[in-house]
């Protein structure tokens, strides 16, 4: 009798976990290549999961593909590992008749840009194929948190196999996936897909696996499975651990039970003693066939609250709009930059952005900047946030915290390697890319925490990205403008442009998107400073033309600076034709500088208003 036909009428109890059963074994290695290497080992973790009552056992194979081997350089032995794993496991069930399951693991987090779908399915395909070569009683998806990646996985497998197929997804929390689908929605689209058994594992312990089955109906076609970790994890002298008595877990099994759960296993920190209190509580109890399931209320998410000024993007599609770049002190004296700020905000600058710890070198925080700003000078700030300083957990926390202040404008950026900086050997996070971070932004527009719960109110952020137009091959760039946009860019800013021509050409290259840009100015204070952004500050690259007149100038400070103004007016000059957007970096906190600059803008379409015969050639 197959599985599916045993579930019928009964209740099976699964296997637990081998990856965190090694780990406290003290190996720290490839667990998949042990299959190879050391087959005895996992030999005797199936013998030792059957022997506690196991009616299921699942392959070391886990992390058996191409991506996941190539950590270790072991991408060229899928096959092996595989075909190995298979043996071991049919070799362990062999004298007790248990199903042994050949187990896929999902391979994105948060992060789509692991993978491409297409290298998914192929590295699928890859290790379905050797494992349905060892004629395993079924295949086992396990540990997904991408829903998309885990559909089109069972769209493919059902197109490969007819063999029983289980799919199980993976919560950051209890009933919510990482998209925002609800856990009742998420399986039973995968019974629609042809999964034979839905449920879910790992990332949860008992107590939230029961919490989240609560709202789940009992599927019409498909059975119920879970495999919850033994519990939340714990830190004890730099090792994980999971703290659960087995019997706790036992007791657990019969909640799932009365939830429609038909099988039952356990995931992370779970052992042989686990499964064993599993079996002996569940005691053939027969399985639930009817369940009534009471949907609570859904959490009203509120929407944003009306801003009092247009968004910088929806203003700049038809408006002057001017930004001004002034960095935060790299110290705690805060006099010089206060002052700078109120003197653009008295010129007429629509808003004031700040830098995330540019040159990966430490500033004051452009968030407490920002508040300051706000409620004590009444200027708009725009504050950049880079994906280099925080993992995903301080991304959200400051962005709520963004939210909560009033401070709605953002810039999105990947953010410089901690090597150029101050620290070298700091640790740069990258948990996203700047792409993943405007999504995830977005998501936090609509309500949606990063792990897909509610909430409870929607942010309200305009988010522009960056821009560098200083490559050799501009239609490159461009065409990285048009992921962001699809990723959520409401605007772009781009990097200090040096030359009129430069600023054509990407007037050319980018009148086909209707995504507002801000060009990017910099007035030069000196040779020395204008050979230091030419040779050393990755993005930016200045004419010959530029560095002959600042040369000119020699060690003549008053008459660099006048130079450098006189450069940047006539880039403002052919910037303002063609954008409505025009960004002013302040160069080290010489706010006289971009004052003037601000007044020359201002002056210039005060004439053009004036001038009758004027024509507006282009935005």
């Amino acid at each position: 009798m197959g599985l599916l036909d045993e579930l019928k009428t009964r209740i099976l109890t699964a296997d637990g976990a081998m990856g965190t059963l090694l780990y406290s074994y003290g190996i720290e290695y490839c667990n998949e290549e042990l299959n190879l290497q050391r087959p005895e080992v996992i030999e005797k973790i199936h013998l030792d999961y059957i022997k506690a009552g196991a009616d299921i056992i699942q392959t070391n194979t886990y992390g058996a593909n191409a991506a996941k081997l190539a950590r270790y350089g072991l991408e060229a032995q899928v096959a092996d590992i595989n075909k190995a794993a298979i043996d071991i496991a049919k070799r362990a069930a062999a004298p007790g008749g248990q199903f042994v399951f050949g187990t896929i693991g999902g391979i994105r987090g948060i992060r789509k840009s692991d993978a491409t779908m297409q290298e998914i399915i192929a590295m699928v395909d890859q290790q379905a194929s050797h494992l349905l070569s060892g004629d395993p009683d079924g295949l086992l998806l396990e540990t997904y948190y991408d829903f998309e990646e885990l559909a089109e996985t069972v769209k493919h497998l059902k197109g490969m196999t007819d063999t029983p197929l289980i799919a199980q997804v993976s919560m950051h929390d209890p009933g919510i996936l990482q998209n925002g689908m609800s856990l009742n929605e998420a399986l039973h689209q995968l019974e629609t897909l042809g999964a034979d058994i839905v449920g879910v594992n790992c990332r949860l312990g008992p107590h939230h696996t029961i919490q989240a089955f609560e709202e789940v109906t009992l599927p019409e076609k498909a059975f119920l499975s879970a495999y919850p970790n033994a519990s939340l994890l714990d830190v004890e002298d730099g090792r994980i651990v999971y703290e659960s008595e087995a019997d706790y877990f036992g007791r657990a099994a019969l909640l799932l039970r009365e939830e429609g759960v038909r099988l039952i296993g356990g995931c992370c920190g779970t052992t042989p003693k686990h499964i064993e209190a599993v079996k002996k509580h569940l005691n053939h109890l027969p399985p639930i066939v009817h369940k009534e399931v009471t949907e609570r209320k859904p959490i009203v998410i509120r929407e944003a609250e009306a801003l009092a000024v247009k968004p910088l993007h929806e203003k700049a599609k038809t408006e002057r709009t001017i930004i001004v770049e002034l960095d935060t002190p790299r110290h705690l004296d805060t006099t010089k930059f206060l002052e700078g700020s109120a003197a653009l905000n008295e010129a007429g600058v629509d808003a004031v952005t700040m830098a995330d710890n540019s040159l990966a070198s430490p500033r004051i925080s452009n968030m407490a900047m920002g508040s300051i700003l706000k409620h004590k000078q009444d200027i708009r700030a725009l504050a950049h946030i880079t994906c280099r300083d925080r993992n995903l957990i301080g991304l959200q926390s400051h962005l709520m915290g963004l939210d909560a202040l009033g401070i709605h404008d953002i810039l999105a950026v990947t953010g410089d390697p901690t090597k150029v900086g101050d620290f070298p050997g700091a640790t740069s996070v990258y948990d996203v890319s700047s792409m993943e971070l405007i999504q995830l932004i977005k998501k936090l527009n609509e309500g949606i925490s990063f792990s897909g719960k509610p909430l409870r109110k929607k942010a309200n952020f305009s988010v522009a990205a960056a821009f560098n137009p200083n490559v050799r091959v501009l239609d490159r760039a461009v065409a990285r403008l048009e992921k962001k946009i699809e990723s959520g860019a409401d605007y772009f800013i781009s990097q200090p442009v040096y030359t009129k021509e430069k600023i054509i050409e990407i007037h050319e290259a980018t009148k086909h998107l209707e995504t507002p840009i801000f060009i990017g100015v910099m007035p030069l204070t000196s040779i020395r400073s204008a050979e230091f952004l030419h040779n050393e500050v990755p993005g930016i690259k200045l004419s010959e033309d530029a560095l002959e007149r600042m040369r000119a100038c020699g060690e003549d400070k008053d008459r660099a600076t006048a130079e450098g103004i006189q450069i940047a007016k006539e880039l403002i000059d052919t910037a303002a034709e063609l954008f409505h957007g025009i960004y002013l970096i302040t160069p080290f906190v010489r706010y006289d500088m971009t004052v003037e600059l601000i007044h020359y803008i201002r002056q210039l379409d005060q004439q053009k208003e004036s001038d009758p015969i004027h024509v507006q050639t282009s935005y």
